[in-house]
């Protein structure tokens, strides 16, 4: 399901708690939202649509990649950018890292591991922020 966007500094910067396999149609709903906003957005955080849990989607090479309770476990090569949010206007400057390894677990809940670098790095260190109540 489509869920619209929340848009309300004061509700995206209170930290979400864990998913847990109850919180699949969550995971879902991030994802026909995502496909909805794809020529606005890249990313997508549950407490974007009104959520309040650690579940994020992320646009990568060969689709969405759905992750439920990520955790960046590894970081290097911090950079100074500048963002944009759907949730909010303009554009803000933050730190981010070229390379990040998450532990997450997948639409499955299976525990998994990867490597991000580049720009996909970059959103998924934008929607993990939201998760832990970061408002760039």
């Amino acid at each position: 399901m489509i869920r619209p966007i929340v848009k309300m500094p004061v509700l995206l910067s209170a930290p979400s708690v864990d998913a847990t396999p109850l919180d699949a149609a969550v995971g879902q709903d991030l994802l026909d939202t995502l496909a909805a906003h794809a020529r606005e957005c890249v990313g997508l955080a549950a407490n974007m649509i009104g959520v309040r849990k650690r579940i994020i989607v992320a646009t990568c090479a060969g689709g969405a990649v759905l992750m439920y309770n990520p955790e960046i476990i590894e970081a290097s090569g911090e950079y100074q950018t500048e963002e944009s949010c759907l949730s909010l206007e303009g554009v803000r400057p933050c730190a981010r890292y070229k390379r990040i390894k998450v532990a997450y677990l997948d639409a499955s809940f299976a525990p998994r591991e990867k490597s991000f670098s580049g720009f996909e790095a970059q959103i998924i260190q934008h929607e993990i922020d939201h998760c832990n109540g970061v408002v760039i």
